[in-house]
């Protein structure tokens, strides 16, 4: 079964940029019943795909990745994906045999910058760049599919913060 193993992380600072290529990124989640589940449709540039996640469990979880037409990922994102998308810049930063993406979100989001890094396995180690900030891995505010349902710019940390 595909797995994802992924880690999360604040981006303590912009030290990052000056190497890293962004690509715009649309997504949506497809309404679901099941727990730790989600169904998301997403938008890469000229690519699209239909994903489905199982729950996390420790820092994996099972992920089944299709592309499909950009057309079709257009529809369901106007139709079938619950409100808001999630809009977001991502960028690509290669350190040693690791690729970092960094996520910067727009919207509703805007604001928040996470760094993901994918691993082999959940005790791989790897370099922490000086620009990586708290690990928020597990943390379920900071999964996309939670910023659906809760925005960044509506939590109360950023109450009278100016966002965006």
């Amino acid at each position: 079964m595909p797995q994802e193993i992924e880690r999360k992380f604040l981006v303590a600072n912009d030290s990052w940029r000056a190497n890293a290529t962004g690509e715009l990124y649309c997504q949506g989640y497809i309404a679901t019943t099941a727990p730790g589940h989600s169904v998301r449709v997403r938008i890469a540039g000229d690519r699209a795909y239909l994903t489905i996640k199982g729950p996390t469990q420790g820092l994996s979880r099972a992920e089944f990745e299709y592309e499909i037409p950009v057309v079709d990922a257009q529809e369901m994102l106007h139709t079938l994906c619950d409100r808001p998308l999630i809009e977001k810049m991502r960028y690509r930063l290669p350190i040693g045999p690791i690729v970092w993406e960094i996520d910067e979100f727009k919207g509703e989001n805007a604001g928040l910058i996470i760094a993901e890094v994918e691993l082999d396995t959940e005790e791989q180690s790897f370099e922490r760049p000086g620009w990586l900030g708290q690990e928020v891995s597990g943390e379920t505010q900071y999964y996309n599919a939670s910023l659906v349902s809760n925005p960044y710019s509506k939590w109360s940390q950023n109450i009278g913060k100016a966002v965006g």
